[in-house]
């Protein structure tokens, strides 16, 4: 089973990954992982990735694609995978298209998690973390029980990321619907396009996409 997640930034794309893969056993990929593992391996190709990212440049689409095509081929992906932020634009889902079919794959769904955008800005803009064990939480959906005091490890360390505010997630918000949301319409052309609705519990979206793999 091969799936894409499609989804603006905040929607939970990472989230039902990981439910999918413990349930699944399938591999989650995600753009920035897949360049940090290639750097860390020391690869022709991550080394060239690493050169760019050190200059503070962004690691063009050809270097991507072929970091996606190395990490595809491994063996642990031959039951199959989920890609969570790739492709992001047309170009690269028409690259991803190619190199699964030098590879012998396809894609069995690609799931759209929608949300509305409002509840998106409030969703990230009010989310914080413990610094030292990592924890969620959230000004309006999920405070500490003791205010400014982790639940899980006692800390007081709880930080708030810099970009985890409304004006940078309308941002992203901007940026996700010029470039990644043409590619709705891509995969509805392909008939492999199926929504799911994101503004559900957790529990239950990750019930909507398991019928869509069930269907699939």
């Amino acid at each position: 089973m091969n799936l894409v997640l499609l989804g603006p930034p905040g929607a939970g794309k990472g989230t039902q990954a990981e439910v999918i893969t413990q349930k699944r056993g399938l591999v989650q990929l995600s753009t920035g992982d897949m360049l940090r593992e290639a750097v860390k391996a020391g690869t022709v190709i991550g080394e060239e990735a690493s050169a760019i990212m050190k200059s503070g440049g962004l690691v063009p689409d050809e270097i991507v694609i072929k970091i996606v095509a190395e990490r595809l081929s491994a063996s642990d992906c031959a039951n199959g995978f989920i890609l969570d932020g790739f492709p992001r634009t047309l170009n690269q889902a028409a690259a991803l298209d190619n190199l699964l079919q030098a590879q012998g794959k396809q894609l069995d769904a690609v799931a759209e998690i929608k949300v509305d955008d409002a509840v998106l800005i409030d969703r990230i803009s009010g989310r914080y973390m413990c610094a030292d064990c990592g924890a969620s939480f959230h000004d309006t959906n999920h405070k500490p029980k003791v205010p400014g005091v982790c639940d899980r490890c006692g800390s007081t360390e709880l930080i708030r990321r810099k970009d985890d505010n409304a004006e940078t997630v309308r941002n992203r918000l901007m940026a996700y619907y010029r470039e990644t949301s043409p590619l709705i319409g891509y995969y509805f052309a392909k008939d492999k396009l199926r929504s799911v609705d994101g503004m559900a519990p957790i529990s239950e979206v990750s019930s909507q996409i398991e019928a869509v793999l069930a269907n699939s």
